[in-house]
């Protein structure tokens, strides 16, 4: 692998404007292809094999004027006054004029009016699904009783969707990123250049999921998650690739032959490490879940092309930099003088001398605060977690106010049958055995299709959408209705959807959990040649995941220092939050095993005894690797300040499990286990050893093919 990408990069090099031009180029079509192509995102998450999604597909095909998208206009007079039905009836008349409304039911006849008569519900129908409403109509809807004079009038239900959009606050964090790299590399175009070269890998790739829109549903989390690791890992890659180049410069080496052997020696852990990302993310198609496959495999792609920028513009662009990519006290054309040892190698002896305490203190650490994992709930958000003032969040609020928070978790029985006798029976004793079930507020009339086939039962929960009463109530209502004969009954809605979809996800996650750590063991196997350290990096993995999950259901969950992140009403995490973080982080976290672990290889390999060889690993790499945490840290952290709490949360989780797994687990953990371990970390049985190709990572034939005879090049990364 070295060999080739050596060539690759030479070939960059040597042929830099047309390789800039190509780039540039194809930045230009993907960009044409997604202004032409590009469809809307989605807000749906479709559960195919739940009894939930089969309730909203019968009601598709059995009820359509049922299925459209719903909303809820709350009214609420002055306290201590009532509504009056003269004042509440213009509103209502409003509401069903809107373009897509088939109909807006009046609250005194539908009896959706509280017991002091100051809140009213009215109760909107449209023709479209929430995703088919277009602009114009949400804003009609929005508009609805803004001339109702003394009524407060909010506006909620599935059409109020909200747009994700990325802001000044994410830009925060590229600021940063560019901070840091200006303090590694000290250098402005250096960091310029690294950045520039990430940022037109983020482009292309995210011009290219868009022009895919149009023909794949996107969730409007895919995107984000797509961006927030593009630029994520384009920096980091970029920065590995730069820090070795201009090594090799400082060592001597001509410009076309550092690039080359930086290519090569970094540039093979790139591959590697962002192939276990690009693997980790993909690997979520195996869970089955149409919207999570959709994320996995959006982030993946813009992985991809960040790795193939980074091997093949970078080395471009690095040609055009010239002797200006060093500091300037380094342009001199001459071998700079020997660095003096950092503070890489005094944490390194540290680490090694002091191994047993801070494994001890560490493995402790962190499980300690992996301790609320186990109190870990799991929901999909609802507009009770939305961002206070807006229009979603105060309708729910003042429906809580008025009628009590079951009313924003309603739920529906699908009832459906051959013979329309026979479902009126069946929805007839349905309806009293949901009505009989702990939890249970109250249960509307039977509402029946044209042909009496299908009859949808409405239900008030007397808990709020993601409380756990709420879900309690759910599975008794089902235990209830098995039993019901003379036809189907499915419990659906938002609510019984997301508990579907949460349920689904926590039994997965085993599954794919140990699908990621088989597959950490099997890929760093390969790398390292070696048994031990593959099972000592997935420990490692493990004890990441743990803490982050600790810190972030303490945070978001429980609501412990919730106000310095921004969250005002701590709930369950967002449902797919774990099993979404276990991918990446999988592959982030083999990042800084890679290029820590293969110069502690190489070096043992070439001489030094296990102990020095650690240490060397820690004191070569500590810079860099510290250096691309704090940008991985900073571009998922300025996420962090968004007001979508699932891209919050998700933001906020990568932030925290970079830190933990760059500074405590691998800079930490891992050379006090290496030094421990000793000469038995690189044992392989023959056997296997015979069996496993070598993928040369560390750029071994680099070294036979270009060192000097009886002088060894270090090639580590």
């Amino acid at each position: 692998m070295a060999t080739l990408l050596y060539r690759l990069g030479r070939f960059s090099f040597r042929r830099r404007g047309r390789t800039a031009a190509v780039w540039l180029l194809l930045l230009a079509l993907l960009g044409g292809a997604a202004a032409a192509f590009s469809g809307p995102t989605t807000d749906k998450f479709a559960m195919p094999g739940t009894e939930s999604q089969r309730a909203l597909d019968s009601l598709e095909r059995e009820f359509p004027q049922a299925s459209g998208a719903t909303g809820t206009i709350v009214i609420a007079a002055p306290e201590g006054r009532r509504l009056d039905p003269a004042a509440v009836a213009p509103v209502v008349r409003e509401a069903a004029d809107v373009p897509g409304v088939v109909a807006a039911t009046d609250p005194f006849k539908a009896r959706s009016v509280s017991r002091d008569g100051r809140y009213a519900l009215v109760q909107v129908q449209f023709d479209r699904g929430a995703d088919e409403i277009t602009d114009a109509q949400r804003a009609a809807y929005e508009r609805v009783g803004a001339d109702a004079e003394g009524l407060r009038v909010e506006h909620g239900g599935e059409v109020m969707r909200n747009e994700v959009e990325v802001g000044s606050t994410e830009a925060l964090g590229v600021l940063v990123a560019a901070v840091v790299l200006v303090i590694t590399f000290g250098s402005l175009v250096a960091a310029g250049m690294t950045l520039l070269n990430a940022l037109i890998g983020v482009a292309a790739g995210m011009a290219g999921l868009y022009s895919l829109s149009g023909a794949v549903e996107l969730t409007s989390t895919a995107p984000i998650l797509a961006l927030m690791l593009g630029l994520a890992v384009g920096i980091d890659y970029s920065l590995f690739i730069t820090s070795r180049y201009r090594q090799y410069l400082a060592e001597g080496l001509e410009a076309e032959e550092a690039v080359g052997r930086a290519t090569g020696t970094a540039g093979s852990a790139v591959v590697f490490a962002g192939a276990t990302v690009v693997i980790a993310l993909a690997g979520l198609s195996v869970v089955g879940i149409p919207f999570l496959s959709v994320m996995g495999l959006a982030a993946a792609g813009t992985v991809a092309v960040a790795v193939l920028v980074a091997l093949t513009l970078l080395p471009a662009v690095l040609g055009f930099a010239g002797q200006r990519i060093l500091p300037r006290k380094q342009r001199t054309g001459g071998a700079a003088e020997p660095a003096r040892e950092g503070f890489g190698f005094r944490w390194g002896r540290i680490a090694t001398r002091l191994r047993v305490p801070i494994l001890l203190a560490g493995i402790l650490g962190l499980g300690a605060l992996a301790l609320p994992v186990q109190d870990m709930r799991l929901a999909l958000p609802d507009a009770g977690t939305a961002a206070t003032g807006s229009p979603a969040r105060e309708a729910y609020d003042l429906t809580s106010e008025g009628f009590g928070p079951g009313f924003n978790g309603r739920l529906i029985a699908v009832v459906s049958g051959d013979d329309a006798r026979a479902t009126g029976a069946a929805a007839g004793e349905a309806a009293e055995l949901i009505r009989k079930t702990e939890g249970v507020l109250a249960v509307a009339p039977p509402q029946p299709n044209e042909r009496g086939t299908t009859v949808l039962l409405a239900i008030i929960p007397e808990a709020g959408p993601t409380d756990a009463a709420t879900e309690d109530a759910v599975h008794a209502i089902r235990d209830r209705v098995a039993g019901v004969e003379g036809a189907d009954v499915a419990l659906t809605g938002a609510t019984a959807l997301g508990i579907d979809v949460s349920e689904k996800l926590a039994d997965a996650m085993p599954v794919y959990l140990l699908l990621v750590v088989g597959l950490s063991v099997l890929l760093l196997m390969l790398v390292f040649r070696s048994i031990l350290v593959p099972l000592k990096a997935a420990l490692g993995f493990l004890l990441t995941v743990g803490a982050t999950f600790g810190i972030t259901v303490a945070i978001f969950q429980q609501g412990h220092l919730a106000g310095l992140v921004g969250v005002d009403t701590p709930g369950p995490l967002v449902s797919f939050l774990p099993i979404l973080l276990i991918g990446i982080l999988f592959g982030l976290a083999m990042d800084y095993e890679v290029f820590l672990v293969s110069r502690m290889r190489e070096d043992f390999v070439h001489g030094d005894t296990a102990q020095q060889a650690t240490v060397n690993g820690v004191g070569h790499n500590a810079r860099v690797v510290t250096a691309a945490a704090l940008i991985m840290t900073a571009v998922f952290g300025g996420f962090v300040f968004m007001d979508d709490p699932i891209i919050k949360s998700i933001g906020f989780a990568l932030a925290v499990g970079v830190l933990i797994d760059a500074f405590v687990v691998r800079m930490t953990l891992v050379p006090a286990v290496m030094s421990l371990l000793g000469r038995a970390a690189w044992k392989l049985p023959r056997p296997v050893d015979r069996i496993l190709p070598d993928l040369d990572i560390e750029g071994e034939s680099l070294r036979k093919r270009s060192a000097p005879r009886g002088q060894e090049e270090p090639t580590g990364v």
